[in-house]
């Protein structure tokens, strides 16, 4: 039994659901979101609140009836709230800045990486070391975070690169041994 596809999801005020067969459209004061459901799936609107229920406990089904209950519940929060990942740049001379649409990136290479992000989402640099990826559609979010944290991922030995804030690394000791042979 799905304990996440049994939540209903309240729908708040000012937020505009339309489900037209396994197409639902949600739309609020930060923008518009549209997505296609697998047709197995049966979303209502009751009452200000969203209800997704399934045909049968096939396996399939049940995993499906979890996944478009929060699929639903991101959409409906992403147009109320809206979604946020926020990137560290750690190391000397590590430095991003905004030019024009770009994000522009200077991390230990030799010349400076352009980054162009996903439409429907906006990227803000504070100060030389902190980005701010802000956006409606959680996964865009999500994607464009790890697209720009790939450019150069944390070192395990001295922590210089791209980290997510909060992100806690392990770093490795490095060539301990060999001093301790000489002796």
């Amino acid at each position: 039994m799905s304990r996440i596809g049994l939540k209903p999801i309240p729908v708040p005020e000012g937020v505009k659901v339309t489900i037209k067969g396994n197409e639902v459209t949600v739309e609020g004061g930060k923008g518009k979101l549209v997505r296609s459901f697998h047709p197995d799936m049966l979303i209502t609107l009751e009452g200000g609140t969203l209800k997704v229920s399934r045909p049968s406990d096939n396996r399939n089904h049940r995993a499906l009836h979890g996944l478009t209950r929060a699929l639903l519940a991101n959409m409906v929060e992403g147009v109320t709230k809206g979604f946020e990942k926020v990137l560290e740049l750690t190391g000397v001379g590590y430095r991003a800045q905004k030019v024009d649409s770009k994000l522009s990136l200077q991390v230990g290479f030799s010349h400076s990486v352009d980054f162009e992000p996903l439409p429907g989402v906006d990227i803000v640099v504070e100060g030389t070391n902190r980005i701010r990826v802000i956006g409606i559609d959680k996964e865009l979010v999500g994607e464009t975070a790890a697209r720009i944290r790939a450019i150069r991922p944390a070192d395990a030995y001295k922590g210089k690169g791209i980290r997510y804030a909060g992100e806690r690394l392990r770093l490795k000791h490095g060539k301990a041994g060999k001093a301790a042979l000489k002796g």
